[in-house]
This record gives structure tokens, sequence and C-alpha cells, in this order.
């Protein structure tokens, strides 16, 4: 098994519930030999997952473990402990088996929690991420996505006060036609009562889900957002607590799961499916990952029959990437890779980045 570091910029500075971000630094993984390779990326972010450092070290560990390469020898690092690592070595397994077995890694993972019989979709429905700029800027942007062909957009919201907020969410939603969804993110903004007298407004707009509109640990709040009208989804709260914290106190209508913090592609499927089962909604997204853990999310978000949109557009928000990306974009939906594992197009990145 060999490790290699990267750095990738990002287009922008990112703000984040966790502090804005200017690039991102993770780990490539390969394992294997011969023409059976797989290939993960371990890409912390703090904040949801581990340290640089701390990822480092676990990549190290097992590194040290593993004498020969073959794949039944790779120990997967603790989830709960370093999940990017986890994540990592998690997806360069899975790549491997499921080329070894010449299947995508969408169906490897789909028997990890559904029905393995149900055909894998070609395609999964993504949503736009609109910011949170003035409202002529936040309508543009919304225009714009519609007419590319997404179906549901992300507002951010919860950075400036709370009335601007609804007049952007209110002019956007006059803006765009009625089969259009839209979802807010607050990212852990408000407090109870500010909450409870959003929701009661934005129910009148029509809103498909509130995403974190309180602070991560607070569950029994977002509990009783629920039942006012406007779905309740966390993000921020499944890396303070966990999916199965959250299914237990009937805190949320729809979970954002991002592969890299949950521990890997298997992990998020089976999280999913614990979700599904309880009636919750999973959704998929990343942590603004490079391209090998952006096709992996896409895998897992086809491994899950009839998904919702999923945060997958990100992209975009990289100056420069690994190598090129073999998901497309098109009409709101983003593109299963043809071949197998993670698809084709990731031999070069399979050797190590040397070979690029």
């Amino acid at each position: 098994m060999w490790v290699d570091p990267f750095s990738l910029r990002l287009e922008s500075p990112l703000g984040t519930a966790a502090g804005e971000i200017t690039e991102r630094r993770g780990f490539l993984i390969g394992l294997g030999e011969g023409e059976i390779r797989g290939v993960g990326e371990a890409t912390p972010l703090p904040g949801w997952t581990e340290s640089y450092e701390a990822c480092r070290s676990a990549l190290d560990e097992v590194t040290e473990a593993v004498s020969t390469d073959p794949i039944s020898e790779v120990e997967t690092p603790d989830p709960t402990e370093t999940p990017a690592a986890a994540h990592g070595v998690d997806l360069a397994t899975l790549d491997a088996v499921a080329r070894r077995d010449g299947r995508p890694l969408a169906a490897v993972l789909r028997e990890r929690g559904f029905d393995a019989d149900e055909p894998i979709s070609d395609s999964v429905p993504v949503n736009a991420t609109i910011g949170d700029g003035t409202v002529e800027e936040t309508v543009d942007a919304a225009t714009a996505a519609v007419e590319e062909g997404f179906d549901w957009l992300k507002l951010k919201v919860g950075v400036g006060e709370p009335e601007e907020d609804l007049t952007r969410v209110q002019a956007v939603h006059n803006a765009v036609d009625d089969g259009v969804s839209l979802r807010l993110d607050a990212n852990g903004a408000w407090d109870r009562s500010t909450a409870r007298r959003l929701v009661d407004r934005l129910a009148e707009t029509g809103i498909g889900y509130l995403e974190q509109p309180l602070p991560a640990e607070d569950l029994a709040g977002l509990a009783e957002l629920r039942g006012r009208g406007v779905d309740i989804a966390v993000d921020e709260s499944l890396a303070a607590t966990s999916v199965e914290a959250v299914v237990e106190a009937v805190a949320a209508d729809v979970v954002v799961i991002k592969p890299m913090a949950v521990g890997g592609p298997s992990r998020a499927v089976e999280l999913a499916a614990v979700a599904r089962s309880a009636g919750v909604e999973p959704v998929v997204t990343t942590t603004v990952d490079s391209v090998v853990a952006r096709t992996a999310a896409v895998h897992v978000a086809a491994a899950i029959p009839n998904v919702t949109a999923c945060g997958l557009a990100t992209g975009w928000l990289l100056a420069a990437d690994l190598a090129a990306d073999p998901v497309s974009i098109s009409d709101g939906r983003a593109s299963l890779p043809a071949g197998y594992g993670l698809g084709d197009g990731f031999d070069a990145v399979r050797r190590g980045r040397a070979d690029l």
C-alpha cells in the first residue's frame, strides 16, 4: 500500500461551520498489485474529521501493517477516531475489489444496506448551491442554475439578519418555477426562538427542507422544530453525534451524509440504510474533496435506491484537481462513470501520482 500527500487550492476561500478554508490537503492511497489496483482518498477536514496529522499517523500504521498488499490483509482504521483515514483505506479496498469482480463500485456498495437486485441508475440527481449574496445576486444565481437544468437549489442562510434571509428566499421562490425545490442551509446559526419563528414563516413559502437551523448538539431543539411545515435536515449534527443518535432523538427528516466524515463509502451506505429504515431520508454530499472521493460519493448516492438530490456538484470549488473528472453534471444530474470500480480514467492515479 502506498500513501501520497497532495494539496489542492480552492478557487476562492470557502466559509464553513469550522472556519474558512483555502485549500484541501489530503492523501491518495494505492492498494493492490498487477492489473488489480484500487485507489482511495483521505482528505481530512477538522470539525468533521480528524486533523491532517492524525490522518497521516493512522495511514502510516496501516502501511506498516501491510507487507505485500493483498487486499485481505488491509485493516481499515477506526472510522469513529480517524474517519478520513478510514475513508481512504475503505475506498481503495472497495475500488480494488469491484475491479477484480468486474462491477461498478455502486453495485458493490448497494449490497451494504439495500436490495442488491434493484438496478443501479446511471445517474443521480444533484442540487445547485447558491451562496449568501444580495437579493439580486441570489436570484441571478438561482435562475442561472435552473436554466442549466437544476430542479433543486440549496441556498445558504444564517449569515445575515433573519429578515434579510426571508427576503432572499421569497425572491428566489418568486423567480423560479413551482417545480423547483428550495433547500436552505443555516449551518447552526440560529437559536431556538429564532428558528421557530423562521420555520413558521418559511412553511408559507414551501421549502423542501431546512438544514441545520440549530447548533449541532441541540437534538432536542431540532426535534421540536419538526412537524411545523418544513422538513428538518441535519449535517453538522452527524459530526457532533451520529446518525443513530439523530434517529433515536427523532431530530430530523433528512440526514446529510458525508462519506469522508463518517468513515468511508461502506459506512455511508450502511448509515443511509439505517436512516431510510427509520423513515429519514439520506442525502449524500462531499467535504470539498478531490475527484477521487467526489466520484466515490456519486457511487454512494447511486447505491441508495431512489435517492433524492445530493450535494455532489462541488468540483468547481477547486482551482485544480488530481485527474480529469469522469462525472458529468447535466440537467441537474451527475452521471455514474463507465467502467469497473470507481470507473475508467483513474488508471494513472491507481499507479501513483508520480505517473500523472
